[in-house]
């Protein structure tokens, strides 16, 4: 397994999860999760519960990850989150460009990139977020359409910021749709996004940086998955709502 990067590991928890749910999921990890060394873990609660979340994970090996943020940093922009306030709760990760948001809140590359140079201005490390649908897959797009996003979506970004973005690839058709791409899809669609990082940065900013894979993770596949060499983690759904799920796929990364 190449380990010249870490393995991140990040659990979305999307819309779910009470205060209290949120808690008891946190401390059932800790307690599951408390030797392991070899993975960043990262846990991305919906807001209500960051702050909560925050204190409950302070002495631990987990980090806290946000789902979106703002691309400004205050003012009048009812219902949204800003940087400062995110940093209040010692959140280390913002997942930008998820596929749901991409389609339901219609945001665009550009939108992406914005918010990706506040998260960085800010001092926080962006995870964001590209992937083909079903449709574009079969078309034989997926190359057109990832070279897209990732170009939209880091436009602006330094080398140096590039280095501390991660990077996870979500087939948009296999997500909670129980289908997983193939071992060799995933690592076909890594090795590209690293070679288009590789043209837009330089060859070593393409090597450090993480790339997640995101699409129906499970603890039967996760090894597999990790052990190909331009997969760097998981980008978890469903999986990561359960302690058992979550810390099975995490220990079977290692």
């Amino acid at each position: 397994m190449n380990k010249e990067r870490k393995l991140i590991i990040a659990g979305n928890w999307k819309m779910n999860k009470t205060v209290a749910e949120a808690l008891d999921l946190v401390r059932g990890l800790k307690l599951e999760l408390a030797n392991v060394k070899e993975v960043d873990i990262v846990v991305c609660p919906p807001f209500t519960a960051l702050s909560e979340v925050s204190k409950a994970i302070l002495d631990s090996n987990i980090r806290l990850g946000a789902q979106n943020m703002s691309e400004n940093n205050a003012g009048a922009h009812t219902g949204e989150i800003a940087a400062g306030m995110l940093k209040e709760f010692s959140v280390r990760y913002v997942i930008l460009g998820h596929s749901e948001r991409r389609q339901y809140q219609k945001e665009s590359d550009a939108l992406i990139s914005k918010k990706a140079l506040a998260v960085h201005a800010a001092s926080l490390k962006p995870i964001i977020c590209v992937g083909e649908t079903l449709a574009e897959r079969e078309a034989g797009q997926m190359e057109a359409v990832l070279q897209t996003q990732l170009r939209g979506s880091l436009a602006g970004l330094t080398k140096d910021q590039m280095a501390e973005t991660v990077v996870a690839y979500e087939p948009v058709w296999a997500i909670g749709t129980g289908k997983t791409a193939t071992t060799h899809q995933a690592q076909q669609a890594h090795a590209f996004i690293r070679g288009v990082l590789g043209k837009i940065f330089d060859e070593t900013v393409a090597r450090r940086v993480r790339i997640q894979y995101g699409g129906s993770v499970k603890s039967s596949n996760a090894r597999e998955l990790m052990g190909q060499p331009d997969v760097d983690g998981a980008l978890v759904g469903g999986a990561s709502l359960e302690v058992r799920s979550f810390a099975d796929i995490i220990k079977n990364s290692i």
